[in-house]
């Protein structure tokens, strides 16, 4: 165990082929497991979307508080119960690293396990890479609660379903406007990042449609509109 409570992660000899820990007596029983699962390059994307810009240190999520959190909802560590506890952020490193190193000590001081793959290509994606690990620890461990900071419900929502209707509580937090697929959903919990206590300094300059004040609420564009115009006019032309 890397610390009391808390699994070692997955350690892989490539990318493509991770080495699972040993499987559990299933007579003994496998021991529970809280799964924090964050999904960097789209919730770095929705968040841009939301905000309407790039993000900057100052509208970037709270690691700490984040984890904090998470914690706090597995429940006293003492009880005979208590879940270890795993953490766990899926990064793509573009070919200029830049700040990321830092960012990557930072997360990892924190208590997060970091799986990071070079992004060689526009298309490469680590999404397959998040549900093998969710299987792996499937099988480990008896997954109690699955925490997937993600809006990808292209690929998630189908899996993420299966999962619950075994038993484990799921719960997708993401930006409520780009996360319809748990939303919507029957079998999943949604919450919204911003509703994580702590996990921004200061609050996002967006407007919920989740969450309007009574008198409405006027949304700004995000982007020129004559700067539109004019890419839409090249693009017809074109």
């Amino acid at each position: 165990m890397a610390a009391t409570g808390q699994t070692a992660p997955v350690t892989t000899t490539s990318a493509e082929a991770p080495v699972t820990e040993p499987q559990h007596d299933e007579g003994r029983g496998r021991p529970a497991l809280d799964l924090l699962i964050w999904d960097a390059p789209n919730i770095d994307m929705t968040l841009s979307t939301v905000i309407g810009a790039r993000p900057t240190a100052a509208s970037r999520p709270r690691f700490d508080a984040i984890a904090a959190w998470f914690v706090d909802g597995a429940g006293d560590p003492a009880a005979p119960d208590a879940p270890e506890v795993e953490a766990c952020v899926f990064a793509n490193i573009p070919p200029v690293v830049g700040s990321l190193q830092r960012w990557v000590e930072a997360l990892r001081g924190f208590g997060y396990a970091v799986f990071a793959r070079p992004k060689s290509q526009p298309d490469d994606d680590i999404d397959q890479a998040m549900l093998d690990h969710i299987a792996v620890r499937e099988h480990s461990h008896r997954l109690r609660r699955l925490v997937v900071f993600s809006g990808d419900g292209r690929n998630f929502a189908e899996p993420l379903e299966e999962l619950a209707r075994t038993g484990t509580q799921v719960v997708v937090v993401a930006f409520s406007e780009v996360a319809g697929y748990a939303i919507g959903s029957d079998l999943l919990e949604f919450i919204d990042i911003e509703d994580v206590p702590g996990a921004f300094a200061a609050p996002l300059d967006r407007v919920r449609l989740d969450a309007l004040p009574p008198d409405g609420a006027w949304l700004r564009p995000t982007r020129s509109l004559r700067d539109f115009v004019s890419t839409w006019t090249a693009r017809r032309s074109g």
